[in-house]
C-alpha cells in the first residue's frame, strides 16, 4: 500500500510540474508577444532602440526591458523614455501582467491611452509625461491599486479627472499639469492618504478646491495655478503642516488668509497666490514660517498693514505689489526694519499700494544682495534718505509716482551697480547732481515730472550704455549739451519735452542712429532742423512741436525710413511740404499745423488719409485730397489767347526735339565726364558692398526659382545661386532677398550691411556682395550675397526634417563641441574685439551655418545692435537696446520679454540655450516645456548625477567603451554646467563674459581628445 501511494505521489508531482512549467512558459510567451505588438505600433524610432526587439535574443535582453528572476523571467519594467519615439501604445500592453514600471515619458506617442493599462495590477510607476496623448484618461487605471507614481503632464488629454482615482491609496505623486483638462477637481482625491505631490496647474479646471484635500496629511507640494478655479481655499488646507510649496496663482480665488497661517504651515518655503482676488489683511503669523524663501501675493486686494517679518532670515523674494496695503500714514513701512534680518533678500517689490509716510532710515540696512527695490505709485513723501547708497548691489530702483520732495541725493552716484533709476512724477527740486555721471552702468534714467531746474550736467555724457533718458516736464533750461544728445547708445527714448531749453538742436543729434523716440517739444528751441537728423534711421517718433524752429524741412530727412509719427506743429517752418513724406510707408500720423507752409499738399502715402495728417493754420496750402477741402492750386493768373494756345504746343514740341538731340550729343561729346561720375558712384557703392545688379541675381538663382530656395526667415528668403565673377569663374553663393513689405525688413538690411561691413572673423559668415536696386517692375529690391555653406545650418543637423530623403549621420560629440567653440569664439569677437561691440540678438541653430569642413559660422545680423565703447566696464554688464527687438522665442533672454533692453548678456543667455540644445537634443520650444519647466530647468534637474539620462542619445549610436563613456560623462557635466550658467534666468547670475565660456570649452576639448 505504501509503495502504491508513493507511485501516485510521483506521478502527480510529474504531471503537476509539467503543468506549472507549461503555465510559466505560456506567461513568458505572452510577454514576448506583447512586446512585439507594442513594437509594431511604434511608427517612428529615430534611434533604433527597438532594433534589438527580435526573436534572435531573449526579450529580457531587449533595449529598455527588465525582467525579474523571481518570476521566471517575466517583464517587470519597460523604460523607453526620451527616445523620440512616435506612434501609439498597443492594447497588448495590458498583457504584461508582472509589469511594475512603465516609463514612456519625453516621446511623441499619440492617440488615446489604452484602457488595458488597467489590467496591470502590479504597476507602481506610470510615467507618460511629455507626449502627445489625446482623449480622456482611462478611468480603469484606477484598478492599478499599487500605483505610487502617476504622471500624465504635458500632453493633450481632455475630459475630467476621474473620481475613481481616489481609490489609489498608495499613490504618492499625481501629476496632471499642462493638459486641457476640464471639469472640477474630484473630492475623492482627498482619500489619497499617501499623496505627497499634487500638480494640476495649467489646465482648464473650474469650480472650487475640494475641502477633502485638507485630509492629505503627507502633502508637501500643491500646485493648482493657471486654471479657472474659484471660491475660497478650504481652511483645512492651511493645516497641512508638511506643505512646503503652495501655489494657486492665476485663478479667480477669493477669501481672506488665516491670521495663524504661519503657525499651521511651519515648513512653508514657497507661497504664491499672485493674481487672484484675495482680500483682508496680511497674515500676522507669517513670520513664524521661518523657512519661507518666496512670498508672492501681487495683484490681489489685500488691505491693512504688513506685519513684522523679522524671523524670515531665508527670504529671497518679497512681492506685494498691486494691492491696497497701507493706510497712507506714517508707520506703514515699519515692516521694512524687520526685513533687515533677511540677509539673502534680492527682490523687494511693493509698488502700487497705499503706503504712506516717509522712507525709514532702516532701508539702508536691508540686505546688500538686494538688486531690485520698487516702491513706486504709493503715497510716500519727505526727502530721499541719503543712506540708500548703502545698498551697494542695487541694480533697479523705482520710486515713481509718490510725493518725494527735496533734491536728488548726490549720494546716488555711489550706487555703482545701478542700471535703472526711476524717480519720475514726484516733487523733487533743485538741480540734477553731476555725480549721477558716475553710474556708468546706467541704461534707463527717468527724472520726468518733477520741478528740477538748472542745466543738464554734461557728466551724463558718461552714460555710454544709456538707452532711455526722460527729463520731460521739469523746469530745466539752457542749451541741450552736445555730450548728452550725442550719446550713440540711446536707442529707445530721448524725451526732453516741456522744459525751458533754448538754443538750437545740436548737430550731434545725428549720432542717434538707433534711437526710436525723440521728443524735444514744448521748449524754446530755435534755428533750423540740423541736416544730420536724417541719419537717425531707426527713428519711429519725432516730436518737435511747440518751439521756434524755422526754415524748410531739410531734404536729408528722407533718411527717416522707419518713421511712424512726426509732429512739427506750432513752429515757424516754411516752404513746400516735402514730397518725400509720401514715401514713408510706416507713417501713420503727420502734424504740420500752425506753421507757414505753402504750395501743393501731396496726395500719396499718408496724405491719402485725411485723418492721418493735420495741416491747420497754414493759410497758403492748396490741392491735396478732396476731404481736406483746400482750394485748387493755380498755375498762373489770367488766360491764354487762341493764337498762343496753338503756338505753345509747337514750341514745346520743338524744345522736346532739341532736348533729344542734346542728350544724344552729350552722350558722344561729354561721355568721359559721364563715365567719370558713374565711376565715382560705383566706387562709393562698392565701399558699402553695393556691387551687383538685380538682373545678375535673377540669372544666378534661375529667376529665384523655388527649386533653389534653401530657407526663409522673418524678413525674407534665401536662395542658392551661381554667381559669375569678374574672372569669369562661377561661384556658389547664398542670396538673401529681403521682403520689403515686412515691417522692419528695410532696417534689417541696413543693420546687416553695417555689421558685416565692419567685421571679419573665421567663424562669422562672409559677405561677398550686396544689391540695392529696383526689380523689373520698378519696386525697391534689396539682397545680400554670402559665401555658400555646403552643410547647411546646425538646425538641420540637430533636428533633421523627417521628409528629407537623405539620411545624415548624427553629429558626434567632438563635432558638436567644435561647433560650440566656433560659436563662442564668434561671439567673443563681436562682444570684446570689435572696434564697436556688437550684440547679435538672434543666436539660434538656424543662424549657425556649417561649411564643408563642419566649421561653424554665425550668420543673420538683421537684429544686431552696436554698443558704444566703454571705459573700464565689461560689455556684457552694460545693456543696450533698440526699440522693437524681439529675437526668437525660446532663445531670447527672459528679460527681453519683460521690457528690458538688449545686451551682450542676452547673447550669453542665447548661447547657453544653444549649448543645452546641442547636447540634450531638445529644442527650447519643445512641447514638453511648459509652465515652470523649460530647457534650462530640465537640464539643471539632471545635473550633475543624471546627465547621461538626458543627453542626446544619438551621441552614442555607434557604441563606445566603458572607459570612454566615463570620460564623456565628465566632459558632458562640464558642458552642461556652462550651459546652465549661461542660461540663468537672472542676468546677474549668468557667466559674465562669453570669452570665459570659450576658454572652458577649449579646455573640455583638450580633456576629451587627451
Amino acid at each position: 500500500m505504501g509503495v502504491l501511494v508513493m507511485k501516485l505521489i510521483l506521478i502527480y508531482s510529474f504531471f503537476n510540474g509539467v503543468l506549472v512549467s507549461s503555465m510559466q512558459m505560456g506567461g513568458k510567451e505572452t510577454d514576448g508577444a506583447a512586446l512585439l505588438a507594442i513594437k509594431a505600433q511604434i511608427k517612428q524610432d529615430p534611434h533604433n532602440v527597438t532594433s534589438s526587439w527580435n526573436e534572435s535574443i531573449h526579450f529580457c535582453f531587449w533595449h529598455g526591458v527588465t525582467c525579474s528572476r523571481r518570476h521566471n523571467q517575466r517583464v517587470t519594467k519597460l523604460d523607453l523614455q526620451s527616445q523620440n519615439l512616435a506612434g501609439f501604445i498597443s492594447p497588448s500592453i495590458g498583457n504584461l501582467s508582472f509589469l511594475r514600471e512603465l516609463q514612456l515619458q519625453n516621446n511623441s506617442f499619440s492617440h488615446e491611452i489604452p484602457p488595458q493599462i488597467g489590467h496591470l495590477r502590479r504597476l507602481q510607476v506610470l510615467s507618460l509625461h511629455n507626449n502627445s496623448f489625446s482623449g480622456p484618461i482611462p478611468y480603469n487605471i484606477s484598478y492599478c491599486s499599487n500605483l505610487i507614481f502617476m504622471d500624465f503632464g504635458f500632453n493633450g488629454l481632455v475630459g475630467k479627472i476621474h473620481s475613481e482615482f481616489g481609490s489609489l491609496s498608495k499613490l504618492q505623486r499625481f501629476v496632471l499639469q499642462a493638459n486641457p483638462l476640464t471639469g472640477e477637481i474630484p473630492s475623492s482625491l482627498g482619500n489619497l492618504s499617501s499623496l505627497e505631490v499634487l500638480a494640476v496647474s495649467h489646465n482648464n479646471l473650474v469650480g472650487s478646491i475640494p475641502t477633502s484635500l485638507g485630509q492629505l496629511k503627507n502633502l508637501k507640494f500643491l500646485s493648482l495655478g493657471s486654471n479657472y478655479l474659484s471660491g475660497t481655499i478650504p481652511p483645512s488646507i492651511y493645516n497641512l503642516s508638511a506643505l512646503y510649496s503652495f501655489g494657486v496663482a492665476l485663478n479667480q480665488i477669493h477669501g481672506s488668509l488665516p491670521s495663524d497661517m504661519g503657525n499651521s504651515l511651519p515648513n512653508l518655503q514657497f507661497f504664491n497666490i499672485n493674481t487672484n482676488q484675495f482680500f483682508g489683511s496680511f497674515p500676522l503669523t507669517l513670520s513664524n514660517a521661518t523657512s519661507l524663501q518666496v512670498i508672492d501675493v501681487q495683484n490681489n486686494k489685500l488691505t491693512g498693514q504688513v506685519p513684522d517679518l523679522r524671523k524670515l532670515h531665508n527670504l529671497q523674494r518679497f512681492k506685494i505689489a498691486v494691492n491696497h496695503l497701507g493706510i497712507g500714514t506714517d508707520g506703514d513701512l515699519s515692516f521694512l526694519s524687520g526685513l533687515t534680518n533677511a540677509t539673502e533678500l534680492k527682490i523687494l517689490i511693493m509698488g502700487v499700494n497705499n503706503f504712506g509716510g516717509t522712507l525709514p532710515t532702516s532701508i539702508s540696512n536691508l540686505s546688500t544682495k538686494l538688486d531690485m527695490f520698487w516702491f513706486n505709485s504709493n503715497q510716500l513723501h519727505g526727502s530721499i534718505p541719503t543712506d540708500i547708497a548703502n545698498l551697494v548691489n542695487l541694480e533697479s530702483l523705482a520710486m515713481k509716482g509718490n510725493s518725494f520732495t527735496g533734491s536728488i541725493p548726490s549720494e546716488f552716484g555711489q550706487l555703482s551697480s545701478l542700471a535703472e533709476l526711476d524717480i519720475s512724477v514726484n516733487l523733487l527740486s533743485g538741480s540734477i547732481p553731476a555725480s549721477l555721471g558716475n553710474l556708468t552702468k546706467m541704461y534707463r534714467l527717468f527724472l520726468a515730472g518733477n520741478i528740477l531746474e538748472g542745466v543738464i550736467p554734461s557728466s551724463l555724457g558718461k552714460f555710454q550704455q544709456l538707452i532711455s533718458l526722460d527729463l520731460s516736464n521739469n523746469k530745466l533750461s539752457g542749451a541741450i549739451p552736445q555730450q548728452v544728445i550725442g550719446l550713440s547708445s540711446l536707442s529707445k527714448l530721448l524725451n526732453l519735452s516741456t522744459n525751458h531749453f533754448t538754443g538750437s538742436l545740436p548737430m550731434e543729434v545725428g549720432k542717434l542712429k538707433t534711437l526710436g523716440i525723440l521728443d524735444v517739444s514744448n521748449n524754446m528751441l530755435s534755428g533750423e532742423i540740423p541736416i544730420t537728423l536724417g541719419k537717425c534711421e531707426s527713428l519711429s517718433v519725432l516730436h518737435l512741436q511747440g518751439n521756434f524752429f524755422r526754415g524748410n524741412i531739410p531734404s536729408s530727412l528722407i533718411g527717416l525710413k522707419a518713421i511712424e509719427e512726426v509732429d512739427v506743429s506750432r513752429n515757424n517752418f516754411s516752404g513746400e511740404i516735402p514730397m518725400f513724406f509720401e514715401g514713408f510707408v510706416f507713417l501713420k500720423n503727420l502734424n504740420l499745423s500752425f506753421n507757414e507752409f505753402w504750395g501743393a499738399v501731396p496726395t500719396g502715402g499718408a496724405f491719402k488719409n485725411a485723418s492721418a495728417i493735420s495741416i491747420a493754420g497754414n493759410a497758403r496750402l492748396c490741392g491735396g485730397i478732396t476731404n481736406l477741402q483746400l482750394p485748387k492750386c493755380k498755375t498762373k493768373k489770367g488766360g491764354l489767347s487762341p493764337s498762343l494756345k496753338l503756338i505753345i504746343p509747337l514750341v514745346l514740341s520743338g524744345l522736346a526735339v532739341l532736348g533729344i538731340i542734346a542728350v544724344v550729343m552729350s552722350y558722344f561729346f561729354l561721355r568721359p565726364s559721364i563715365w567719370k561720375r558713374k565711376e565715382i558712384l560705383l566706387s562709393t557703392l562698392a565701399k558699402n558692398f553695393l556691387q551687383v545688379s538685380y538682373a545678375t541675381l535673377v540669372k544666378a538663382t534661375d529667376e529665384f526659382s523655388s527649386a533653389n530656395l534653401i530657407g526663409a526667415g522673418s524678413f525674407g528668403s534665401v536662395y542658392k545661386g551661381i554667381l559669375d565673377g569678374d574672372d569669369h569663374k562661377a561661384q556658389l553663393v547664398a542670396v538673401k532677398v529681403f521682403n520689403l513689405l515686412r515691417h522692419g525688413a528695410w532696417k534689417s538690411f541696413i543693420v546687416e550691411c553695417e555689421a558685416l561691413r565692419n567685421i571679419k572673423h573665421r567663424n562669422l559668415v562672409k559677405i561677398i556682395t550686396a544689391c540695392s536696386s529696383v526689380d523689373f517692375h520698378g519696386n525697391d529690391f534689396k539682397a545680400l550675397v554670402y559665401e555658400y555653406m555646403e552643410n547647411g545650418s546646425l538646425e538641420e543637423w540637430l533636428h533633421p526634417p523627417t521628409e528629407v530623403e537623405e539620411v545624415r549621420e548624427a553629429l558626434n560629440l567632438e563635432q558638436r563641441l567644435d561647433i560650440a567653440i566656433d560659436v563662442a569664439c564668434a561671439l567673443d569677437y563681436l562682444h570684446n574685439h570689435c572696434e564697436t561691440p556688437i550684440v547679435h540678438c538672434d543666436l539660434k541653430p538656424s543662424n549657425v551655418l556649417l561649411d564643408n569642413e563642419m566649421t561653424g559660422h554665425v550668420s543673420d545680423f538683421g537684429l544686431a545692435r552696436f554698443l558704444s565703447q566703454q571705459t573700464g566696464t565689461n560689455a556684457s554688464e552694460n545693456p543696450t537696446s533698440s526699440i522693437g527687438i524681439k529675437g526668437t522665442v525660446g532663445y531670447a533672454a527672459p528679460e527681453y520679454g519683460m521690457g528690458n533692453e538688449v545686451s551682450t548678456n542676452g547673447d550669453v543667455y542665447s548661447f547657453g540655450i544653444l549649448l543645452l540644445e546641442m547636447f540634450a537634443g531638445k529644442r527650447p520650444t519643445d512641447d514638453m516645456f511648459n509652465g515652470d519647466l523649460n530647457l534650462h530647468t530640465y537640464v539643471k534637474m539632471a545635473f550633475p548625477n543624471r546627465v547621461m539620462e538626458i543627453v542626446d542619445s544619438t551621441l552614442f549610436e555607434g557604441g563606445t567603451s566603458e572607459r570612454r563613456v566615463q570620460k564623456i560623462e565628465v566632459c558632458l557635466n562640464s558642458i552642461f554646467r556652462i550651459g546652465i550658467e549661461c542660461s540663468a534666468e537672472s542676468p546677474t547670475d549668468r557667466l559674465k563674459n562669453i570669452s570665459d565660456a570659450a576658454s572652458e570649452l577649449h579646455s573640455i576639448r583638450d580633456v576629451l581628445l587627451g
